[in-house]
């Protein structure tokens, strides 16, 4: 792997984005995590894209710093940032997202119910493939009580919204139509 110099002169993150990278190394510290530079550089292009991006899109973006990165190098780093609630996963996109609150809370994240339960709601745009977090804390206990009444124990709970974002209606973009998943 190259020093970290020759990387920084490769990938330059926003300011933005390297004090979100300073904030998250802290905290794996504080936690008894390490915050690798593989998975700090994969952490840096998922936060400073505009879209959710896909594992091999990450492995192309991260080649020009880490020549010899392959497909199991990016998955790694992306299990970690998963299990540490520090990004997430859109299924129906298969590409990944930073979490709008790493960092805040013990968890990782503020998107945890008095249980533990990850949670988080998604707007996913047919028309630019942009996404958004939503901060919509009344949903998660709707979903938890549905749950327990089928005496379902969820332990997370991801919501996606597939829609046109104002712009993409404003610019009478028509949306794409993703085929179904057997998840979807």
């Amino acid at each position: 792997m190259p020093d970290s110099s020759a990387i920084a002169d490769t990938l330059i993150f926003s300011p933005e984005v390297t004090e979100r990278l300073d904030r998250t190394a802290e905290w794996c510290q504080r936690n008894g995590q390490r915050l690798t530079e593989t998975r700090r550089l994969v952490l840096g292009l998922i936060l400073s894209s505009e879209k959710p991006s896909g594992a091999y899109d990450l492995l192309a973006r991260l080649r020009p710093a880490h020549p010899k990165a392959a497909p199991p190098t990016v998955y790694r780093a992306l299990e970690f940032l998963l299990e540490n609630s520090l990004i997430h996963r859109l299924e129906r996109l298969s590409a990944f997202v930073g979490c709008s609150h790493a960092v805040e809370c013990p968890h990782g994240c503020n998107h945890h119910d008095e249980g533990g339960m990850h949670r988080a709601q998604f707007l996913i745009c047919r028309g630019c493939d942009r996404a958004w977090e939503l901060e919509q804390d009344a949903i998660a206990p709707v979903l938890t009580r549905a749950a327990q009444s089928m005496g379902f124990r969820a332990e997370a709970a991801t919501v996606e919204i597939e829609g046109l974002c104002a712009a993409c209606q404003k610019a009478g973009v028509t949306p794409v139509r993703r085929p179904k998943t057997a998840a979807g």
